[in-house]
């Protein structure tokens, strides 16, 4: 693109991110029906633990689904981890990421587009599943669940360059399965499904200090949902964990991805 005086006109890096962010939006609304799996996994999960196990299930103060839904919501950001990882590398084998690479385009507008795509899929991923919840019972009895949505996207958001990084790393979709292989002993050791203090000591230590659980136990406090009975320090400053976590993983994980990225074909 040049000037009417031949000199090269200047894009932005968010002009950059917005076309790039528009690309992967074409890209999904060329696959329906895999974008539609993957927004409805979550839920058969939910049926699954709510209603075939829910009724086994002894919850302080409350009904299951009531504990269950807001933990869900937390795996649902966990579960755009996968999604990440395996774009990056599909785009990295396909030979995509090499072709914008010889463009002038910005490195970082290609990070923040994937950034801000997988923000906008883990949006309508939360209206799924909390309209599910809602269809199975879930009530919300606070009027804080729009602080909750933040913390969520907070989390997805730090997820999200977890996943840009690990994806820059592992290259192939063959070896993204890993990580999805990964993503369940994290999700069944947390509080998302059950309280911690039902765990092994050990095991229950790992757990009330997971990130998806400071997560979880946030959205059910801010939401006025039942949670797990606990003391302890963790247990009683989730809000404050739900904050701290996501930042702690974004000041790791955002710069070693855009260091990733620049190295790619050195």
């Amino acid at each position: 693109m040049t000037t009417a005086t031949g000199a090269p006109a200047r894009v932005s890096w968010p002009t950059h991110t917005a076309v790039l962010t528009r690309r992967i939006l074409v890209h999904w609304k060329q696959r329906p029906f895999s974008i539609a799996v993957t927004l409805l996994f979550p839920v058969l999960i939910v049926v699954m633990f709510g209603q075939l196990f829910g009724g086994a299930m002894a919850i302080r103060d409350g009904a299951y689904i009531d504990f269950l839904i807001p933990g869900m919501l937390a795996m649902t950001m966990l579960f755009g981890l996968e999604s990440t990882v395996l774009a990056v590398t599909s785009d990295a084998a396909k030979g995509v990421t090499e072709r914008i690479r010889a463009m002038p385009v910005s490195g970082l507008a290609v990070l923040t587009g994937r950034c801000l795509a997988d923000l906008i899929s883990a949006v309508a991923g939360l209206v799924v599943m909390m309209g599910a919840g809602l269809a199975l019972g879930w009530r919300p009895q606070q009027m804080s669940v729009l602080g909750a949505v933040a913390l969520l996207l907070w989390l997805r958001f730090a997820f999200v360059w977890v996943g840009i990084y690990l994806g820059l790393l592992l290259k192939t979709p063959e070896s993204a399965v890993s990580v999805q292989v990964l993503v369940w002993p994290v999700g069944f050791l947390s509080g998302v499904f059950v309280s911690p203090d039902t765990m092994p000591a050990w095991l229950s230590a790992v757990a009330t200090w997971n990130p998806l659980t400071a997560t979880a136990s946030a959205v059910r406090e801010l939401a006025g949902n039942p949670a797990w009975a606990a003391n302890g320090w963790a247990a009683e400053h989730s809000v404050l964990l739900a904050t701290a976590w996501p930042a702690v993983l974004t000041l790791i994980f955002l710069p070693l991805a855009t260091r990733r990225y620049r190295m790619l074909g050195r």
